[in-house]
């Protein structure tokens, strides 16, 4: 009696560690499987996200201003640019006059450009479908601390410094900057060639201003790249906030009937994200944590 009941006694503890020994496998098992769910998740959450950021649609080509690449203002937005819409953009940064002349000859698909008159004829003439402001800043005139008085009257400024035979170093390249420079002496009624000390540099911005400082010479520059600049020289501002200083900036798809190696879809999503409220925002708050002030003021609502 007493073999018969360890008998029955032991078959009972064999069944329950058996029972749990396959629970627990069986756990385990289910415990791999969600473990193979959670990660398959999360890779494929993962290669989702990837391909939403980085999904390459091809290549725009901008021509634009030297300012803008100067200044640093394109090294901040471009990136933002290529994560939304999947374009690639490469930039090619000339003066204003080079730039449209690109967009003449079908070698660009859209341009950011100031010199508003220029930009105009372009339009006029058939090589864009339509301009739009984009921002805007101003011009100053930079010089040797001390050899001008500072003021706000830009013609009396150009006007001493041809009087006085002070050295001008002019960007001389038909960039906005260049073109708003000829305007004033012509306004004054000045070749300033007659100047012995006049200087044509034939070079962008921030060439130009080192140029200057090297030469001990005043010049004409957007205030962008001159606060991108003034560190690397012994320059103060003489000539600032006069109205006809103010330097706006617009964009310009090219007309795709230039070349058949136009990127027409690739120029208006570029059009429509630099005129967006999110691309305007960070335009104005471009260069206020370095400079103290903003580098560029939003302008698209001029457009509505």
């Amino acid at each position: 009696m007493k073999n018969k009941f360890t008998v029955i006694f032991s078959c009972i503890i064999l069944g329950t560690v058996l029972s749990a020994c396959s629970n627990s496998a069986k756990q385990g098992d289910l415990g791999k499987q969600e473990n193979t769910a959670a990660e398959s998740t999360t890779k494929n959450t993962s290669a989702e996200t990837t391909a939403s950021v980085t999904a390459k649609k091809g290549k725009i080509i901008l021509a634009t201003t030297t300012s803008t690449q100067d200044s640093g203002l394109l090294d901040e937005l471009l990136p933002d640019f290529t994560q939304k819409t999947g374009w690639e953009v490469d930039t090619i940064a000339v003066g204003t006059g080079e730039a449209l002349k690109m967009g003449e000859n079908g070698e660009a698909d859209v341009l950011l450009v100031h010199a508003k008159a220029k930009e105009e004829a372009f339009i006029q003439a058939g090589h864009g479908l339509k301009r739009f402001d984009v921002m805007y800043n101003d011009f100053v005139v930079v010089g040797p601390k001390g050899k001008i008085e500072k003021n706000n009257n830009a013609e009396e400024t150009f006007r001493t410094i041809f009087d006085n035979k002070d050295a001008f170093v002019s960007r001389g390249d038909e960039s906005g900057t260049h073109t708003k420079e000829l305007s004033i002496w012509k306004n004054l009624n000045i070749t300033p060639a007659d100047n012995p000390n006049y200087i044509s540099a034939g070079q962008g911005m921030g060439a130009t201003l080192l140029m200057a400082d090297e030469k001990k010479a005043c010049t004409l520059s957007d205030r962008a790249t001159w606060l991108a600049t003034k560190s690397k020289t012994a320059m103060d501002i003489v000539c600032e906030k006069d109205e006809q200083l103010l330097n706006y900036y617009g964009v310009i798809a090219v007309n795709p009937e230039k070349s058949s190696k136009i990127n027409a879809e690739g120029a208006q999503d570029f059009i429509n994200w630099i005129l967006s409220d999110d691309t305007q925002k960070l335009i104005g708050d471009f260069g206020v944590k370095e400079y103290g002030e903003s580098l560029f003021t939003p302008d698209a609502a001029a457009n509505k």
